[in-house]
């Protein structure tokens, strides 16, 4: 029903920011003909049924007597009244607006049922209650609000089509322009902003009846490759596939896509947020939009900008068939969610959906209740602690696994859902649910393991079932290539999964996702082409995005025609990706980064929905970026078809049985076994010896795990160096399978060397050798300190 001042005890925009026990208005009239010239009309007495506060959002289904309609459950636990506002187009363009009071509360959730509503109507909800900031209360049922548990969304916050700017001021729930904005968000803003608001859209179940289980690929961990994609950015540019599919969930599953990923050989995509989200006022402003993501207001509908059939709930199914389809490829889908913050922001910031509905219950707020605390940088952070809160995030996971199909999570700024009151616990509530769950448990769960605030940084602390982005490995490897490690001690332990942070609790190596780039940061290409940032574009003054790039650029920042640097450009990128995807771990790829995409430079393209954000496939038609992708597929071909190269387990760098080698040893440049001094001594040369005979894992019955063993040199010196390949027991015979100093790997297969042989390892350079069969065998133990492990 429509509001009166009765109902409301806050101040209007007139009156004083300071003035807390100003007198309300008089009162109104009980209904109005129209909000801001719009129609509105009130739903007929009984209209709504009692309804069942199980489950949260918009339900169709059949109710009392076998009558179709939708149940409506919102929970606002310190509400005072709830309306769902059903919207109908009135026949002129604009919107019709029917409001019905949701007349029952069951433990703290607003319910009713309406008869008649079906799949497509579009709804929003207003929440009544007090309006004193300095509490943490901002209920305004003047401000429409987003289902934070609608299935689907249509349209955006904002102006509506056809018109641009920045964010309406009726989207704030306080007056934005106060002319005192140190107390502007203290003063409630009256107008309506329902034409400015996207509205849930009622979803039927899916109607194809195919369950969601059908068909996953269960890729095991060891056996996992990630491939980090955009669903917009992949595609929009993509000459297979149609122009109305480009930057879509469908596009996504066209072939065209899908036979790119199938022949490089990820097992998984993890998709930037797809999580319904907001674009911040300050990037409207300056004609940007956030094309990232990692703004979310809706935890249970697709983005609807990625769907090609529709918006009225089609993005729903388009969604399912796109998991479907890359099941149907051997590939697992993982989903970015951003569960730590919302599209809010801070105390000045839009009023759109929780804000609205019960602020103090699922933000955290400071000693002073009207600010927020802010672990994320983003404004807010949700109160994960809260009951509420941990029902919304955990609804919303099962309802993306077991509904739409998805493999598995990477939770952003992780650190920040696993503290309890302040300080980041692992023994959080958060942390607990999710490890009794009897479906989240069983999903690949992957932290982003820090956040912003105090004790934040948490690499190697999460859990078990738990694997973590490894910033460490990152910045190991690239400090190596770029020749800036002092030794090599650290990139022995990033190489051989990180024993030293995840070895424990029964923790695997596949703990840690390896990876050299990802979405915030520099591309691949750019790593090895800039060693400062270039963010202008973005409109922050070149403010934003880190500063620690641990990059280096060969010689000429950015763009050179200079041959001899494009082509060092283009190994150290060889050496990266190869350092890579022969590490024991998960290995990361980020999209593109296999074909030499550029960002030129900008290393925080969050807000560059445009070439400087997509893949740009005509890279491939370029040889020596072709060369890149097919040493890529080389790469994953061999790391799958060779189990020790992809261990279950960590290596100890002792002998597996009394005749055999160590699982793995460490080699100098002189073909000897590395000593406790030469960890400590300068180097640029590493050579990593894995045993396919001495794997520490067994196959499912039982029985030892066997494969062929390789050595692996990685060289960062700027000069040839002349190595000895190690000699017996180690191997009879060497056979070189990768050599980084060429760009088309066609030219390296079949070179052989006799073990103890002298070679000349080119500069910068990576070179995989494969042991023969024929080995001589040995205990292997010789030769000074245990190797690293």
């Amino acid at each position: 029903m429509t509001s009166t001042p009765e109902q409301e005890t806050g101040r209007r925009p007139q009156a004083g920011p300071a003035d807390r026990t100003a007198a309300p208005p008089a009162p109104s009239a009980p209904t109005a003909p129209a909000v801001n010239g719009r129609p509105v009309a009130r739903g007929a007495e009984g209209a709504v049924w009692p309804g069942s506060p199980e489950p949260l959002g918009a339900s169709f289904g059949v109710g009392a007597h076998g009558v179709a309609g939708t149940n409506f459950a919102l929970w606002a636990g310190g509400a005072e009244a709830v309306e769902v506002c059903l919207f109908d187009e009135d026949g002129s363009g604009g919107q019709r607006e029917t409001r019905h009071a949701l007349g029952e509360l069951t433990h703290q959730i607003w319910h009713g049922f309406l008869p008649g509503v079906l799949p497509g109507q579009r709804y929003g909800f207003r929440v009544h209650g007090r309006w004193d900031p300095w509490t943490g209360a901002r209920w305004n049922p003047a401000k429409l609000l987003l289902d934070p548990c609608a299935r689907a969304v249509d349209g955006d916050f904002g102006h509506p089509p056809g018109r641009s700017g920045p964010l309406p001021p009726e989207l704030y729930g306080h007056v934005r322009d106060w002319p005192q904005q140190h107390v502007a968000d203290t003063v409630r803003d009256e107008r309506d902003s329902a034409p400015y608001v996207p509205k849930g859209v009622v979803v039927a179940a899916d109607g194809d009846g195919v369950p969601a289980d059908a068909g996953r690929p269960g890729t095991a961990w060891s056996d996992t490759v990630i491939y980090e994609l955009h669903v917009r950015g992949f595609t929009m540019r993509h000459p297979g596939v149609p122009p109305a599919l480009r930057g879509t969930y469908a596009g996504l599953a066209h072939p065209a896509a899908l036979d790119h990923l199938v022949r490089l050989g990820v097992t998984a995509v993890e998709l930037l947020p797809v999580h319904q989200f907001a674009h911040e006022d300050h990037l409207v402003r300056r004609g940007l939009r956030n094309y990232w993501g990692y703004n979310s207001i809706g935890y249970f509908a697709p983005h609807a900008a990625y769907a090609a059939t529709g918006t009225r709930g089609q993005q729903v199914g388009e969604f399912r068939r796109m998991v479907r389809a890359l099941h149907a490829a051997g590939i697992e889908v993982i989903l970015d969610v951003v569960y730590n913050h919302t599209a809010e922001g801070g105390e000045l910031g839009p009023t759109l959906s929780l804000r609205g509905i019960d602020n103090r219950r699922y933000y955290r707020l400071q000693d002073d209740p009207r600010r927020y605390a802010d672990y994320t940088g983003c404004g807010n952070t949700l109160h994960v602690v809260r009951p509420n809160v941990l029902r919304l995030i955990t609804d919303s996971l099962r309802y993306w696994v077991t509904e739409m199909g998805v493999d598995g999570f990477r939770f952003d700024l992780a650190a920040a859902l696993a503290r309890s009151m302040h300080d980041v616990d692992m023994l959080s509530p958060f942390l607990a649910v999710i490890a009794q769950d009897p479906v989240l448990r069983r999903v690949k769960l992957i932290a982003e393991p820090w956040d912003v605030g105090t004790g934040g940084y948490q690499v190697g602390h999460f859990p078990p079932l738990w694997t973590e982005w490894n910033d460490r490995y990152r910045d190991a490897v690239r400090d190596f290539w770029r020749g800036a490690l002092p030794d090599v001690r650290d990139l022995g332990y990033r190489l051989s999964g990180s024993s030293d942070l995840y070895a424990w609790g029964g923790r695997r190596p596949y703990a840690s996702v390896n990876f050299v780039t990802a979405h915030d940061g520099f591309t691949l290409r750019d790593l090895v082409s800039y060693e400062r940032k270039h963010n202008e574009a973005n409109g922050e003054g070149n403010r934003d995005g880190s500063d620690d790039n641990r990059s280096w650029n060969c010689g000429a920042e950015g763009p050179t025609d200079d041959p001899e640097v494009l082509a060092l450009r283009r190994r150290q990128a060889r050496n990266l990706l190869t350092t890579l995807l022969l590490s024991t771990g998960v290995p990361m790829l980020v999209a593109g980064d296999e074909m030499g995409r550029t960002q030129d430079g900008n290393n925080n393209a969050y807000c560059q929905d445009n070439e400087t954000g997509w893949v740009d496939w005509s890279l491939l038609e370029d040889p020596g970026w072709r060369a890149l992708a097919d040493l890529a597929a080389r790469l994953l071909a061999l790391r799958r078809a060779h189990p020790v190269l992809r261990s279950r387990a960590f290596y100890s760098g002792r002998p597996r049985s009394l005749d055999g080698l160590r699982d793995l040893a460490w080699f100098t440049a002189r073909g000897t076994e590395m000593t406790e001094s030469d960890w400590y001594a300068p180097a640029a040369t590493l050579g990593m010896y894995l045993s396919g005979g001495d794997i520490p894992q067994r196959g499912p019955d039982g029985t030892p795990v066997t494969d062929d063993s390789f050595l692996v040199v990685l060289h960062a010196g700027d000069e040839p160096i002349r190595c000895t390949l190690p000699g017996p027991p180690w191997a009879e015979e060497y056979e070189l399978l990768v050599d980084t100093s060429l760009e088309e790997q066609d030219a390296t297969p079949g070179a052989r060397r006799p073990a103890g042989a002298p070679i000349t390892v080119p500069a910068r350079s990576v070179a995989v050798w494969k042991v023969l069969p024929g080995r001589v065998t040995g205990d292997g133990t010789e030769g000074g300190a245990r190797p690293r492990t």
